[in-house]
């Protein structure tokens, strides 16, 4: 493994387990930024901010130690895929306005406003960061910048942590952790910005079933 993933990894393995459980974190009061702290969130703001499409390769870990791998797309404003690969039956897709989580085999699975989940800090248009999150947690190691953040629009708890590689210029990882402490962690290769995707990939319907 790379030395500096591998630096992510323990920096995000910190952030998550800092207080014993996930959730706790989330509860703490924001913390207060250096001027030097604010400068690398807000080099992190302008990546965000700098592409309206990305294409990455991805590997997922789960609370459980589960790992899948797949292919990411993210066209803004607010569309998201997340492709696993076989034999996974997973599809996450955002319309920029529901987030969509089901198994392609038996075309079942959940729904959540996009707006309410930590993913919209990603895929927002413009997002301000400092200014629609309270930043809960900070690190920096071997260039590395990890951030907590929770969402003051969300309404499902949980927080973000971001690892933003500063000399790549490159958002490398993410940890998501929800309301109830589990944390879904994705790391991203392979990440080119620009291009087009078929606006049908960010559609997905479910089987919702007889009522």
């Amino acid at each position: 493994m790379n030395f500096r993933i591998f630096v992510a990894m323990a920096l995000l393995t910190v952030s998550v387990c800092f207080s014993g459980i996930g959730a706790a974190l989330a509860k703490e009061a924001p913390i207060a930024l250096t001027p030097v702290q604010q400068q690398s969130i807000a080099k992190l703001n302008n990546y965000l901010n700098s592409f309206q499409t990305l294409k990455a390769d991805f590997v997922q870990v789960s609370s459980k130690g589960n790992m899948a791998q797949g292919q990411m797309l993210i066209s803004k404003p607010g569309k998201l895929r997340f492709e696993y690969a076989p034999p996974n039956p997973l599809l996450i897709v955002s319309d920029g306005r529901w987030l969509t989580i089901k198994d392609k085999v038996k075309e079942k699975g959940d729904q959540f406003p996009l707006s309410s989940t930590p993913l919209r800090l990603v895929v927002a248009p413009q997002i301000d960061l400092l200014a629609e999150t309270d930043v809960i947690g900070f690190d920096s190691t071997e260039g590395l910048t990890s951030v907590s953040f929770v969402d003051r629009k969300g309404s499902l708890g949980g927080y973000i942590t971001l690892v933003y590689d500063e000399q790549r210029n490159q958002l490398i990882q993410w940890v998501v952790v929800d309301g109830k402490g589990r944390h879904t962690t994705v790391q991203l290769t392979n990440v080119v910005l620009g291009g087009s995707f078929d606006p049908k990939l960010f559609i997905s319907k479910i089987d919702r079933g007889t009522p």
